[in-house]
């Protein structure tokens, strides 16, 4: 049976929180959008991190969320597009380009990267 979690989404870059009520087996971020609720987003597929968040708090699962390293997903950082809610949620929208340089931005400094992506080196 099907559990629904109370989503509350603080959106930094508009400075509102909305609040979303989410089925547990369905996409936080696909269930804001039918909710007509916008939210930052592009591949859809978790490779990318336009639609990263920081969890504020609640528990939240994201199997898929292969753009993510495991370092970051362990500082609390998630992808709404393949993101479940496990518990009630408070999450905060991150700026995309802090998110890459915070799990990119270590290897092109140091220019480690010769072909592939640094995640492959790991």
């Amino acid at each position: 049976m099907s559990q629904t979690y109370t989503v509350r989404v603080h959106d930094r870059a508009k400075g509102i929180v909305r609040i979303l009520q989410v089925p547990d087996d369905r996409y936080i971020l696909h269930t804001a959008e039918k909710q007509g609720v916008e939210l930052p987003f592009s591949c859809r597929n978790g490779a990318c991190t336009t639609c990263a968040v920081r969890v504020l708090s609640g528990e939240i699962y994201q199997p898929e969320a292969v753009g993510l390293s495991p370092e970051l997903r362990k500082k609390g950082y998630a992808l709404l597009c393949v993101s479940y809610a496990r518990s009630d949620l408070e999450v905060e929208t991150q700026d995309e380009d802090e998110v890459y340089e915070l799990q990119f931005g270590r290897y092109f400094a140091r220019g480690r990267v010769r072909k592939g992506l640094p995640l492959d080196e790991e």
